[in-house]
């Protein structure tokens, strides 16, 4: 496979999955949206969600060529599953954490001041609202690609959109 080959194929996996968290967040912007109304609170999160879901597509896909499954090798699959989406979790909690710490750094007075504190800091609820809302996001991302590779290339497609075939009682 060259380059080009190559390039186009990662834009391609990155295209498919960037739409698929584009979608989630886009979801949990619209709760947070709708809930927010209820005290007539604006929220418009549109920018954020398109950059998080590049964001964390571009993460997905690299931490793909972390042998998770080699480390559970005799477990059932939803073991590895559940491992890389605490993994893919634990990361996403520590990003959001530097950021919020990075943001209340003035009130603070300095960056590592802010890391000390910012669990104590009143938006820090949204950061662990915003973490689960993630591995969710990536526990069924995951999920999928368990299924997506057992299945193969295009199952997971044929199994949702085909044509139902024989039910198991029509067969015999």
């Amino acid at each position: 496979m060259g380059a080009h080959e190559k390039l186009r194929h990662e834009l391609k996996a990155l295209a498919g999955i960037t739409l698929y968290f584009a979608i989630w967040f886009g979801v949990v912007m619209l709760l947070k949206k709708l809930l927010l109304a209820q005290y007539d609170i604006e929220f418009n999160g549109l920018a954020l969600v398109l950059l998080g879901a590049i964001l964390l597509a571009k993460v997905v896909l690299l931490m793909e060529y972390f042998p998770v499954e080699s480390w559970v090798p005799n477990h059932p699959a939803m073991v590895a599953v559940l491992l890389r989406t605490f993994i893919y979790g634990i990361g996403v909690l520590v990003a959001l954490t530097l950021e919020k710490a990075f943001e209340a750094r003035h009130e603070y007075g300095g960056f590592g001041r802010a890391m000390l504190r910012v669990y104590q800091h009143p938006e820090y609820p949204r950061v662990l609202f915003n973490t689960i809302c993630v591995m969710l996001a990536l526990l069924y991302y995951n999920i999928f690609s368990v299924l997506r590779r057992h299945l193969g290339k295009n199952g997971l497609g044929k199994l949702f959109f085909g044509r139902p075939g024989p039910k198991p009682e029509e067969i015999h």
